[in-house]
């Protein structure tokens, strides 16, 4: 078990600012307490992690968790990541608040596993860009990625995303992610050209060009396959990544810290011209996000209005970051028509409307403030 501290500082909440000091690698005082170097490999091997592939296949898989003071939680999603028909061949484990109890459950586990606890929150996205890094460093061809408070709705969702990658030629495949509480509702609403789905089942339904309702969509995925929803997908969750398509694509950029950055991964995988999507036969099971999208104009358009203020500041700081980008800039004028009708008219709420314009501006602006900062 190769285990690695990250840094100093104090770790955060997910709306928490982080620790101020640069990160460092602390091992003298884990290298004594586990021996130079050491990595867990329950199966006694005497290869190093990155010649080791346990799914018989040539293709090394990495797993990548990132994780920020839910130990319960990332028991459950651990026990799923590990145990699929198609093993994974080592496991990242980032975690935010740098816990005992977690490197502890990590070496626990029955797999080769690498834990980094660092004392710099890095937030969702930086946690995600050094877990993938560190991936690529171990000799990962394939990178699994995977969160705390979600997991693979069972043991052939990677066997699944694998063969859905090889039938389509994919560079990136995602799962569908549902409701953890009813696997057949969606965990967020997806709109298809005017009509928002919110069923897993309503995903199969071809016909007609869709829209991502994202800001890194470009004209819309097309119409599904059998098996596959082409051109959109959700990332981390589950999403399953060719070491190719992060060396075109890149990692999450750290300043976005949680809320929006997979949307701007994805508007980078969209440029690439990468192929890519979203296989309707597996899922990933996460916590219902909808409560925070708002209906408006009859339900032909929807806002995001999270009832936290701080991930408020992150939503739309870093939306409005997002719609600066090559690709998103024609969003804007619907941007400004949508959160203006929401705040004047659904809420009659000016003041959140200033709230809004300002946190769009910080972010446009390439201002990445916490919140109180």
């Amino acid at each position: 078990m190769r285990t690695e501290r990250q840094g100093a500082g104090r770790p955060g909440g997910a709306g928490d600012t982080p620790g101020s000091d640069a990160p460092a690698v602390m091992g003298s005082d884990l290298r004594a307490q586990n021996g130079p170097d050491t990595q867990h490999n329950p199966a006694g091997s005497e290869h190093s992690a990155s010649a080791t592939q346990r799914g018989g296949d040539g293709r090394r898989v990495v797993a990548v968790v990132v994780t920020h003071r839910r130990l319960e939680q990332l028991r459950a999603s651990l026990e799923v990541v590990c145990g699929q028909t198609r093993p994974i061949d080592h496991l990242v484990v980032i975690d935010n608040a740098d816990e005992q109890a977690v490197r502890e459950l990590v070496e626990a586990q029955p797999v080769e596993a690498t834990y980094i606890g660092s004392k710099h929150n890095l937030g969702g996205a930086g946690g995600f860009a050094l877990g993938m890094l560190h991936a690529l460093a171990t000799g990962a061809g394939l990178v699994w990625c995977a969160d705390d408070d979600g997991r693979p709705e069972g043991p052939e969702v990677l066997a699944t995303l694998l063969g859905c990658m090889d039938r389509h030629g994919l560079a990136e495949v995602s799962p569908v992610v549902c409701d953890l509480d009813d696997p057949d509702r969606l965990a967020f609403p997806l709109r298809r050209g005017l009509v928002w789905r919110r069923h897993r089942s309503e995903l199969f339904t071809v016909g007609g060009a869709g829209g991502t309702g994202g800001a890194g969509g470009t004209g819309g995925p097309a119409a599904p396959a059998e098996d596959l929803l082409p051109g959109i997908a959700s990332l981390f969750n589950g999403a399953l990544f060719t070491a190719d398509c992060l060396d075109r694509v890149g990692v999450p950029d750290l300043r976005l810290f949680i809320r929006g950055d997979e949307v701007e991964m994805h508007r980078r995988l969209v440029r690439s011209g990468q192929p890519f999507g979203t296989c309707l036969t597996t899922a990933y099971l996460h916590p219902q996000g909808s409560d925070e999208f708002k209906p408006i104009l009859g339900g032909r358009m929807h806002t995001q209005f999270p009832d936290d203020p701080v991930k408020r500041h992150f939503t739309y700081r870093n939306r409005g970051y997002v719609l600066t980008q090559p690709g998103n800039r024609r969003l804007i004028p619907q941007e400004i028509l949508r959160f203006g009708w929401y705040f004047l008219v659904t809420r009659r709420d000016p003041a959140g409307l200033r709230e809004w314009l300002r946190l769009q501006r910080m972010g446009a602006g390439e201002r990445f403030d916490k919140p109180g900062g």
